[in-house]
C-alpha cells in the first residue's frame, strides 16, 4: 500500500489540477457566449451573400471570371480548420480524422490532394500524413475579418493560377454546446444554382454595373465570407468543446479526490492499528 505522505501529495496535486480545470471552464464559458453571438451574426449573411452570387452566377450563359471556371477536377486544396490550442476534448482530432478519412477515399480522383492549415492543431497533425501547401498559425484566438481576407486571397489566387482546380473548406459548425458538426463546404468553384421551373412571369433584372462588373466584385468577397464565417464557427465549437472537457474532467479529479481520500483514511487507520497492536505487544511482553 502507497505511504501515507504520497497518497496525500496526489490529493493535494489533483486538487491543484481540479482548480485549474474549473478556471478553464469559465473563461471558455465567458469566451463562448460573445462567440456565440459573433456566430450567429455572420450566418444569416454569409447565406444571403452565397444566394445571391449563386443567382447571378446562374444568369451567366458562360463562365466570365475565372472563379466560376470549371475545370477538370485534378488537384484538390482542403482548408482544414482547427484551433490552436489543445484541451477540449476531440474536436481537432474528429475533424483531422474525418478529413484523413475523406482523402483516403478521393485520393483515386485526384493526382494531387494539397492541405492549407489554418489553426497549429491542424498544421501539427497533417505536417507529416499530407502535403502542405500553406500554413496559417496563431490565427483562431482572436479571428478577424482582415485575417479571413488574407487566407481567402490566398486561396483566390492560388485556383486562378490554376495551382488547384477544387478548394474545399473544412471545419467544426457550431451547434450546441456540446455538440459540433463536422462540416465540408465547396469553396471554389462556386456551385451554380440549377434552373428550375420557370416562372409564369419571370422577372427581369437590370444590373449597374454590368453583371460581369457585379460578380468581380462579389465573387472574392463570398470567399472571403465563407472563410470568416467558418473560422467564426469553429472558435464558437473550440470554446463548447473545452468548457464540456474541463466540466467533465473536473467531474473525473473530484471523482479522483474521493477516492484517494477513502485510500489515505484507510491507510491512516491502518498504521493508527499497527501502531496499537505493536504499544499492546510490547506492553505484554514487559508484563511477562
Amino acid at each position: 500500500m502507497a505511504s501515507l505522505k504520497s497518497i496525500k501529495k496526489r490529493i493535494v496535486s489533483v486538487k491543484n489540477t481540479r482548480q485549474i480545470t474549473k478556471a478553464m471552464k469559465m473563461v471558455s464559458a465567458a469566451k463562448l457566449r460573445r462567440a456565440q453571438e459573433n456566430v450567429v451574426s455572420a450566418r444569416p449573411y454569409a447565406k444571403k451573400i452565397f444566394e445571391v452570387l449563386q443567382s447571378l452566377a446562374a444568369n451567366q450563359e458562360s463562365a466570365s471570371h475565372p472563379l466560376l471556371a470549371r475545370r477538370d477536377s485534378k488537384k484538390l486544396l482542403m482548408v482544414v480548420m482547427t484551433s490552436d490550442r489543445g484541451l477540449c476534448g476531440g474536436f481537432n482530432s474528429n475533424l483531422c480524422k474525418a478529413g484523413e478519412r475523406f482523402i483516403r477515399e478521393k485520393q483515386q480522383d485526384y493526382e494531387q490532394i494539397s492541405i492549407l492549415a489554418v489553426g497549429r492543431k491542424g498544421f501539427e497533425y497533417m505536417k507529416n500524413r499530407q502535403t502542405v501547401y500553406r500554413n496559417f498559425s496563431n490565427v483562431m484566438a482572436k479571428p478577424t475579418y482582415q485575417t479571413a481576407a488574407t487566407i481567402a486571397h490566398e486561396i483566390i489566387e492560388a485556383y486562378q493560377n490554376e495551382q488547384f482546380d477544387q478548394v474545399v473548406l473544412l471545419y467544426n459548425s457550431f451547434r450546441t454546446v456540446m455538440s459540433q458538426d463536422i462540416t465540408f463546404q465547396q469553396l471554389l468553384p462556386v456551385e451554380r444554382e440549377e434552373k428550375g421551373v420557370i416562372e409564369e412571369t419571370p422577372v427581369e433584372f437590370i444590373y449597374e454595373p454590368s453583371l460581369k462588373d457585379i460578380l468581380h466584385e462579389i465573387l472574392p468577397k463570398n470567399v472571403e465570407v465563407q472563410v470568416y464565417k467558418a473560422m467564426l464557427e469553429s472558435v464558437a465549437g473550440e470554446h463548447g468543446a473545452r468548457m464540456t472537457a474541463m466540466d467533465s474532467a473536473s467531474k473525473n479529479a473530484s471523482e479522483m479526490i474521493g477516492k484517494l481520500t477513502l485510500q489515505y483514511n484507510r491507510a491512516r487507520q491502518a498504521a493508527i492499528t499497527t501502531e496499537l497492536m505493536e504499544i499492546i505487544s510490547g506492553a505484554e511482553s514487559i508484563k511477562g
